[in-house]
Protein backbone atom coordinates (compact mmCIF):
# COMPACT_ATOMS: atom_id res chain seq x y z
CA UNK A 1 0.00 0.00 0.00
CA UNK A 2 0.96 3.52 -0.65
CA UNK A 3 1.51 5.60 2.09
CA UNK A 4 2.34 8.68 0.23
CA UNK A 5 -0.63 10.04 -1.71
CA UNK A 6 1.43 12.75 -3.36
CA UNK A 7 5.39 12.39 -4.33
CA UNK A 8 7.94 14.82 -6.52
CA UNK A 9 10.83 13.65 -7.96
CA UNK A 10 13.18 15.88 -8.83
CA UNK A 11 11.04 18.64 -9.72
CA UNK A 12 12.00 21.80 -10.85
CA UNK A 13 9.74 24.17 -11.52
CA UNK A 14 9.94 28.00 -13.05
CA UNK A 15 8.33 30.97 -14.66
CA UNK A 16 10.42 31.87 -18.03
CA UNK A 17 13.81 31.43 -17.05
CA UNK A 18 13.04 32.28 -13.07
CA UNK A 19 13.90 28.66 -11.53
CA UNK A 20 11.24 29.23 -8.27
CA UNK A 21 11.53 25.37 -6.78
CA UNK A 22 14.60 23.25 -7.93
CA UNK A 23 14.92 19.78 -7.83
CA UNK A 24 12.43 19.19 -5.08
CA UNK A 25 11.87 15.48 -3.57
CA UNK A 26 8.68 15.63 -1.21
CA UNK A 27 6.01 12.95 0.09
CA UNK A 28 2.67 14.01 1.12
CA UNK A 29 1.68 11.37 3.59
CA UNK A 30 -1.79 10.00 2.93
CA UNK A 31 -4.68 10.59 5.30
CA UNK A 32 -3.06 13.42 7.30
CA UNK A 33 -2.73 17.28 7.04
CA UNK A 34 0.15 18.95 5.55
CA UNK A 35 0.97 22.34 5.62
CA UNK A 36 3.54 25.13 3.57
CA UNK A 37 5.52 27.74 5.26
CA UNK A 38 8.43 30.05 4.29
CA UNK A 39 8.13 33.64 3.40
CA UNK A 40 6.59 35.66 0.43
CA UNK A 41 8.22 34.14 -2.89
CA UNK A 42 9.71 31.06 -1.95
CA UNK A 43 7.48 28.52 -3.89
CA UNK A 44 4.46 27.51 -2.17
CA UNK A 45 1.40 28.41 -4.32
CA UNK A 46 3.76 27.29 -7.42
CA UNK A 47 4.31 23.79 -5.82
CA UNK A 48 0.88 23.56 -4.81
CA UNK A 49 -0.57 24.71 -8.58
CA UNK A 50 2.58 22.12 -9.54
CA UNK A 51 0.71 19.00 -7.52
CA UNK A 52 -2.59 19.57 -9.12
CA UNK A 53 -0.73 20.01 -12.71
CA UNK A 54 -2.02 23.51 -13.24
CA UNK A 55 2.15 24.11 -13.85
CA UNK A 56 3.86 22.15 -16.03
CA UNK A 57 7.16 21.42 -14.19
CA UNK A 58 10.63 22.33 -16.06
CA UNK A 59 12.26 19.27 -15.11
CA UNK A 60 10.97 16.02 -12.89
CA UNK A 61 7.84 15.03 -12.12
CA UNK A 62 4.75 14.81 -9.68
CA UNK A 63 3.52 11.65 -8.52
CA UNK A 64 -0.32 10.74 -7.63
CA UNK A 65 -0.99 7.21 -5.86
CA UNK A 66 2.34 6.23 -7.97
CA UNK A 67 1.19 7.46 -11.51
CA UNK A 68 3.09 10.59 -13.13
CA UNK A 69 0.18 13.16 -12.92
CA UNK A 70 1.15 14.70 -16.24
CA UNK A 71 0.18 11.36 -17.85
CA UNK A 72 -3.29 11.20 -16.43
CA UNK A 73 -6.31 12.70 -18.16
CA UNK A 74 -7.97 16.00 -16.58
CA UNK A 75 -10.82 14.21 -15.49
CA UNK A 76 -9.07 11.40 -13.87
CA UNK A 77 -6.79 14.00 -11.95
CA UNK A 78 -10.37 16.19 -11.05
CA UNK A 79 -11.71 12.72 -9.64
CA UNK A 80 -8.65 12.04 -7.27
CA UNK A 81 -7.85 15.94 -5.99
CA UNK A 82 -9.22 19.30 -5.88
CA UNK A 83 -8.00 22.61 -5.50
CA UNK A 84 -9.02 25.71 -4.03
CA UNK A 85 -6.51 28.48 -5.32
CA UNK A 86 -6.34 31.44 -3.68
CA UNK A 87 -8.92 34.30 -3.74
CA UNK A 88 -11.06 32.29 -6.13
CA UNK A 89 -14.11 34.34 -8.18
CA UNK A 90 -17.36 33.38 -8.66
CA UNK A 91 -19.64 34.69 -12.03
CA UNK A 92 -21.66 37.50 -11.34
CA UNK A 93 -25.43 36.26 -10.15
CA UNK A 94 -24.12 32.76 -9.60
CA UNK A 95 -25.58 31.01 -6.77
CA UNK A 96 -24.36 28.38 -3.83
CA UNK A 97 -26.24 25.70 -5.40
CA UNK A 98 -24.75 26.48 -8.63
CA UNK A 99 -20.95 26.78 -7.49
CA UNK A 100 -21.50 23.79 -5.46
CA UNK A 101 -22.63 21.42 -8.86
CA UNK A 102 -20.19 22.27 -10.45
CA UNK A 103 -17.60 20.38 -8.39
CA UNK A 104 -19.40 17.79 -10.26
CA UNK A 105 -18.01 18.30 -13.54
CA UNK A 106 -15.50 15.47 -13.78
CA UNK A 107 -17.73 13.21 -13.64
CA UNK A 108 -20.46 14.43 -16.19
CA UNK A 109 -20.26 13.50 -19.78
CA UNK A 110 -22.47 13.05 -22.99
CA UNK A 111 -23.36 9.75 -22.17
CA UNK A 112 -23.65 9.89 -18.36
CA UNK A 113 -26.08 13.31 -17.38
CA UNK A 114 -26.38 14.34 -13.68
CA UNK A 115 -27.41 11.96 -11.56
CA UNK A 116 -28.66 10.63 -7.96
CA UNK A 117 -25.12 10.45 -7.11
CA UNK A 118 -24.49 13.82 -7.91
CA UNK A 119 -27.61 15.09 -6.23
CA UNK A 120 -26.37 13.17 -3.11
CA UNK A 121 -22.67 14.59 -3.58
CA UNK A 122 -24.08 17.99 -3.34
CA UNK A 123 -26.21 18.32 -0.75
CA UNK A 124 -23.69 16.16 1.39
CA UNK A 125 -21.38 18.97 0.69
CA UNK A 126 -23.53 21.79 1.92
CA UNK A 127 -24.29 20.02 4.61
CA UNK A 128 -20.58 19.19 5.39
CA UNK A 129 -20.01 23.19 5.24
CA UNK A 130 -22.79 24.28 6.77
CA UNK A 131 -24.40 26.27 3.66
CA UNK A 132 -27.58 24.18 2.93
CA UNK A 133 -28.98 27.34 4.08
CA UNK A 134 -27.44 29.76 1.67
CA UNK A 135 -27.86 27.17 -1.21
CA UNK A 136 -30.03 29.59 -3.07
CA UNK A 137 -27.96 33.17 -2.02
CA UNK A 138 -26.06 35.01 -5.14
CA UNK A 139 -22.18 34.17 -3.83
CA UNK A 140 -21.68 37.95 -4.26
CA UNK A 141 -24.57 38.42 -1.18
CA UNK A 142 -22.36 36.60 0.97
CA UNK A 143 -19.41 37.11 3.55
CA UNK A 144 -16.05 36.21 3.01
CA UNK A 145 -16.18 33.79 5.47
CA UNK A 146 -19.66 31.96 3.94
CA UNK A 147 -18.10 32.58 0.72
CA UNK A 148 -15.05 30.62 1.47
CA UNK A 149 -17.19 27.77 2.47
CA UNK A 150 -19.10 27.60 -0.47
CA UNK A 151 -15.87 26.94 -2.26
CA UNK A 152 -14.61 24.46 0.22
CA UNK A 153 -18.33 22.94 -0.69
CA UNK A 154 -17.72 23.03 -4.40
CA UNK A 155 -13.92 21.16 -3.61
CA UNK A 156 -16.18 18.23 -1.23
CA UNK A 157 -18.62 17.93 -3.97
CA UNK A 158 -15.83 16.35 -6.06
CA UNK A 159 -15.61 13.50 -3.83
CA UNK A 160 -11.85 13.12 -4.02
CA UNK A 161 -9.28 12.38 -1.38
CA UNK A 162 -7.05 14.76 -1.79
CA UNK A 163 -7.78 18.22 -1.24
CA UNK A 164 -5.52 21.60 -1.95
CA UNK A 165 -5.73 24.55 -1.05
CA UNK A 166 -4.42 28.27 -1.34
CA UNK A 167 -4.15 30.29 1.71
CA UNK A 168 -7.63 29.11 2.43
CA UNK A 169 -7.85 31.80 5.83
CA UNK A 170 -6.51 34.84 3.79
CA UNK A 171 -8.77 37.85 4.19
CA UNK A 172 -10.95 36.48 6.92
CA UNK A 173 -11.28 37.31 10.55
CA UNK A 174 -9.91 35.42 13.49
CA UNK A 175 -13.21 33.47 14.04
CA UNK A 176 -13.81 33.04 10.48
CA UNK A 177 -10.02 31.58 10.05
CA UNK A 178 -10.76 28.83 13.17
CA UNK A 179 -14.59 27.77 11.38
CA UNK A 180 -12.63 26.76 8.30
CA UNK A 181 -9.68 25.41 9.62
CA UNK A 182 -12.08 23.03 11.79
CA UNK A 183 -14.03 21.93 9.31
CA UNK A 184 -11.18 21.03 7.06
CA UNK A 185 -9.45 19.72 10.37
CA UNK A 186 -13.21 17.86 10.85
CA UNK A 187 -12.80 16.24 7.50
CA UNK A 188 -9.24 15.00 7.83
CA UNK A 189 -10.30 13.13 11.20
CA UNK A 190 -13.53 12.03 9.88
CA UNK A 191 -13.59 10.93 6.64
CA UNK A 192 -9.47 10.49 6.26
CA UNK A 193 -8.88 12.91 3.25
CA UNK A 194 -5.22 14.09 2.75
CA UNK A 195 -5.25 17.83 2.61
CA UNK A 196 -2.57 19.89 1.60
CA UNK A 197 -2.80 23.67 2.56
CA UNK A 198 -0.46 26.86 2.10
CA UNK A 199 -0.81 28.69 5.65
CA UNK A 200 0.48 32.14 6.20
CA UNK A 201 0.14 31.38 9.54
CA UNK A 202 2.80 29.53 11.37
CA UNK A 203 1.00 28.74 14.69
CA UNK A 204 -2.23 28.13 13.05
CA UNK A 205 -0.10 25.48 10.70
CA UNK A 206 1.25 23.74 14.02
CA UNK A 207 -1.84 23.34 15.69
CA UNK A 208 -3.22 21.93 12.36
CA UNK A 209 -0.68 19.93 10.62
CA UNK A 210 0.44 16.73 10.80
CA UNK A 211 3.39 17.52 8.20
CA UNK A 212 4.80 20.84 8.11
CA UNK A 213 7.36 21.36 4.86
CA UNK A 214 9.35 24.64 5.06
CA UNK A 215 10.57 25.84 1.84
CA UNK A 216 13.72 28.27 1.37
CA UNK A 217 16.49 29.24 -1.33
CA UNK A 218 13.89 27.21 -3.76
CA UNK A 219 14.32 23.58 -2.02
CA UNK A 220 12.91 21.98 1.39
CA UNK A 221 14.61 23.39 4.45
CA UNK A 222 13.02 21.09 7.12
CA UNK A 223 9.70 18.85 6.84
CA UNK A 224 8.22 16.88 9.19
CA UNK A 225 5.99 17.15 12.76
CA UNK A 226 5.73 20.69 13.74
CA UNK A 227 6.66 19.50 17.62
CA UNK A 228 9.95 18.22 15.90
CA UNK A 229 11.03 20.63 13.42
CA UNK A 230 9.85 24.22 14.35
CA UNK A 231 12.47 26.40 16.24
CA UNK A 232 13.55 29.74 17.11
CA UNK A 233 16.50 28.68 14.31
CA UNK A 234 14.41 27.16 12.10
CA UNK A 235 11.91 30.63 12.01
CA UNK A 236 15.27 32.77 11.73
CA UNK A 237 16.40 31.16 8.65
CA UNK A 238 13.57 30.59 6.77
CA UNK A 239 11.72 33.75 8.01
CA UNK A 240 14.77 36.06 8.43
CA UNK A 241 12.67 36.35 12.09
CA UNK A 242 13.85 36.28 15.70
CA UNK A 243 11.42 34.70 17.73
CA UNK A 244 10.25 32.67 20.82
CA UNK A 245 8.64 28.84 20.28
CA UNK A 246 6.73 28.76 23.77
CA UNK A 247 4.22 25.75 24.04
CA UNK A 248 0.48 26.49 23.08
CA UNK A 249 -1.11 26.43 26.58
CA UNK A 250 -4.27 24.97 24.61
CA UNK A 251 -2.85 22.55 22.24
CA UNK A 252 0.51 21.68 23.78
CA UNK A 253 2.05 22.31 20.06
CA UNK A 254 4.74 25.03 19.14
CA UNK A 255 3.83 28.79 19.72
CA UNK A 256 5.37 31.07 17.55
CA UNK A 257 6.05 35.13 19.55
CA UNK A 258 8.00 37.09 17.29
CA UNK A 259 10.46 39.76 19.12
CA UNK A 260 9.59 43.15 17.80
CA UNK A 261 8.64 46.76 19.20
CA UNK A 262 5.80 46.63 21.50
CA UNK A 263 4.59 47.21 24.88
CA UNK A 264 6.22 45.42 28.06
CA UNK A 265 4.08 44.56 31.41
CA UNK A 266 7.01 42.70 33.09
CA UNK A 267 5.19 39.17 32.67
CA UNK A 268 7.29 36.10 31.83
CA UNK A 269 6.34 32.80 29.88
CA UNK A 270 7.84 29.94 29.96
CA UNK A 271 9.78 28.94 27.11
CA UNK A 272 9.46 25.58 24.98
CA UNK A 273 13.22 23.45 25.87
CA UNK A 274 13.22 22.99 21.81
Amino acid sequence: MNMHSIETNALTLSYGDTIIINELNVKIPKGEITVFIGSNGCGKSTLLRSIARLLKPKEGSVLLEGKAVAKLPTKEVAKQLAILPQGPVAPEGLTVLQLVKQGRYPYQSWLKQWTEEDETAVKSALEATGMQDFAERPMDSLSGGQRQRAWIAMTLAQKTDIILLDEPTTYLDMTHQIEILDLLFELNERENRTIVMVLHDLNLACRYAHNIVALKDQKIYAEGRPEEIITASLVQNVFQMKCEIMVDPLFGTPLCLPYGRGRRIGKEVKKLGL
